[in-house]
């Protein structure tokens, strides 16, 4: 199945992108060229390319969330650039722990730069973003960047979490859906709150939107995982089973061993074994992961997650037309594409 991107998306990307450039300008040349390169504007040597950074699918809702609090798009971009940013500083480091080598279709930042140049250059897009809230001239900014610093600590604290689970091998589907939660969903609801509190519309539409990114954002998690396994890599940007290569426990994995099944059991036995896993036993792991019914549960439960949400705006006062975008653009980034 091919998904239709949303026309918010690709508006998103006319409005956003210019001002990401400008904004990459204003770091210092050699972090600028780190910087750059990883979002696509350039090649590993500085010159300007066009691959582009990514689907701008949290810029075009927190678009969307200046629209909700009835203006125009454009007085969202600042907004859409800080969490856009984020987003990036966490992809820059998130690369470097994993140590994953291709991000779409590209070398990895500190493959090309240098551990210590990624680092620095995460480190930059984060302040960048913090920097560009607080002098806007928009009348709650303040609050702007008080919702994208929580929202980076429950990042930092989900990350951490990812890190520990890797030693562990009694993991929760409870503690997992808690760490997705928090580094993946936390954004996701900044994402859709941060246009409107931006501009100061009212607590409870703020609130509302939140909530409509915190499901959008655990059916996005559950999506990536089961695309992490079973997603073929022109659509991923990484090798075909690439998190069980990774012993990673995300959420179709941990939902396979907490099933109290033999092929659970198989599978955490295969998992444990420190020798390196080959094609073929990455090939058994992941029908392991479907005969456990993880791969069901991941499935059943990001419809579950996307359904809350779609769900959650109906007590929301929001223009038709905001709706209707908002949950095309939940659709799009949960399709599963294998």
């Amino acid at each position: 199945m091919t998904a239709v991107m949303p026309e918010g998306v690709a508006i998103a990307r006319d409005l956003v992108g210019p001002a990401i450039e400008a904004a990459i300008a204003r770091l210092t040349p050699d972090v600028r060229v780190v910087a750059a390169y990883h979002l696509g504007l350039a090649d590993a040597d500085g010159n300007p390319t066009r691959s582009g950074s990514g689907k701008a699918l949290r810029p075009a809702l927190a678009l969307l969330s200046a629209r909700a609090a009835g203006s125009p798009p454009e007085r969202g971009v600042t907004a859409a650039v800080a969490v856009e940013l984020v987003h990036n500083f966490s992809l820059l480091h998130d690369d470097i722990m994993d140590g994953d080598t291709e991000r779409r279709h590209r070398p990895t930042a500190w493959t090309v730069f240098g551990v210590g140049g990624a680092i620095l250059a995460g480190d930059a897009l984060l302040a960048l973003a913090q920097e560009l809230l607080l002098e806007s001239e928009m009348p709650h900014s303040a609050w702007a960047a008080r919702c994208l610093s929580t929202a980076v600590q429950r990042l930092i604290g989900g990350q951490g979490s990812d890190l520990a689970f890797e030693k562990r091998d009694d993991v929760t589907l409870s503690e997992c859906l808690d760490m997705a939660g928090d580094k993946t969903a936390a954004l996701m609801a900044c994402a859709c709150s941060i246009g409107a509190m931006h501009l100061g519309a009212p607590p409870a539409l703020a609130m509302g939107l939140a909530g409509f990114g915190n499901h959008v954002g655990l059916a996005f998690q559950l999506t990536d995982d089961l695309l992490g396994i079973w997603g073929a890599p022109e659509v991923t940007g990484k090798p075909v089973r690439a998190d069980l290569r990774a012993r990673k426990k995300s959420l179709p994995v941990v939902a396979a061993l907490s099933s109290g099944t033999a092929e659970g059991d198989q599978l955490r036995a295969m998992l444990n074994d420190p020798e390196p896993l080959s094609e073929n036993d990455l090939i058994r792991a992941a029908e392991l992961v479907t005969m456990a019914g993880g791969r069901k549960w991941a499935e059943d439960e990001a419809d579950a997650q996307l359904a809350a949400a779609n769900a959650s705006l109906a007590d929301v006062d929001i223009p038709v037309d905001v709706h209707a975008e908002l949950t095309a653009i939940a659709e799009f980034i949960t399709a599963r594409q294998w």
